[in-house]
């Protein structure tokens, strides 16, 4: 199924389906999500990705590595819209929350950085298989495709092209539209999970159906997207089935950045998306 952000009757199934706080409901009831990434390289992007899931749920809890340390004193001063959490406490956060995020600004390649992204991972999926899921960056670059097959619930995976060629060893290169989303298809059925591939066409799948999202502009090619894009899909996850949440987080990023493409052209930056898409999905809702 095609979906353009220029026809927005196209979202309209997805947005009926979209959760909505009623009128009468408590702290916490409407989403809890927590957000692992950051590194010390990798400052922002997971930052970027709580602060946008901080619009959409009631509480956002962030950890970053031990080799942060610095950074984490200083998000306590700076982050304001959520909590962070050490290390150590990460399984009570896990059991409590709704969805978890995995891997934005975590370190790949070589090193002990890099080796933690792995193991911790490897361990969060062992440990807790019934959790909501969304595995972004590095946790992806670090994996085996493999642990994706212990999930109980359908974790969503946010790849771009090279990240899915490395975890599953299929080459996209080449390929048709058409060629891709039956790849998409088939390796979301065989490992049981949501994939949103980003490409300049996204494509969602869950191994049934699949969806391609068209729209967007190069605004879009700035770094730090991606990471607001896991960002809303955890958010979405926290309180809707994934392939909802998959759909809606990839419509409502392009769709914002056309409306400030007309406003600004392609001079706008991440800080501006993030401050953008709440009015985008307001609009949308209306």
């Amino acid at each position: 199924m095609l979906i353009k952000t220029g026809d927005t009757r196209s979202i309209q199934p997805f947005l009926k389906k979209l959760y909505i706080p009623k009128h009468d409901s408590h702290k916490g009831q409407n989403g809890k999500v927590l957000i692992i990434g950051g590194s010390s390289l990798f400052h922002s992007a997971s930052i970027w990705a709580a602060e946008i899931a901080s619009y959409f749920v009631d509480m956002v809890h962030y950890s970053s590595t031990k080799e942060n340390n610095e950074i984490f004193l200083s998000l306590k001063k700076k982050f304001h819209n959520g909590i962070v959490i050490a290390q150590k406490d990460l399984p009570d956060y896990v059991r409590e929350d709704d969805a978890v995020l995995v891997g934005p600004g975590m370190m790949r390649g070589e090193g002990e950085e890099a080796r933690f992204t792995r193991a911790l991972t490897k361990e969060l999926i062992e440990k807790f298989p019934n959790t909501r899921f969304v595995f972004d960056a590095g946790a992806l670059q670090t994996m085996n495709k493999e642990w994706l097959g212990k999930l109980k619930q359908p974790a969503i995976i946010t790849p771009q092209a090279k990240e899915f060629e490395k975890l599953f060893s299929l080459s996209l290169q080449g390929k048709s539209q058409e060629e891709k989303m039956m790849i998409v298809k088939k390796i979301a059925q065989e490992y049981g999970i949501v994939i949103l591939l980003k490409t300049t066409f996204d494509i969602v799948s869950d191994g049934g159906d699949i969806f391609v999202i068209e729209g967007g502009n190069t605004g879009l090619t700035k770094g730090g997207t991606g990471d607001i894009l896991a960002g809303l899909a955890v958010s979405f996850y926290a309180k809707n089935d994934p392939v909802t949440a998959a759909v809606l987080a990839s419509f409502v990023l392009k769709r914002t950045a056309e409306t400030l493409y007309l406003r600004q052209g392609n001079w706008y930056n991440i800080r501006t998306v993030i401050e953008e898409i709440p009015k985008t999905l307001f609009d949308l809702s209306k």
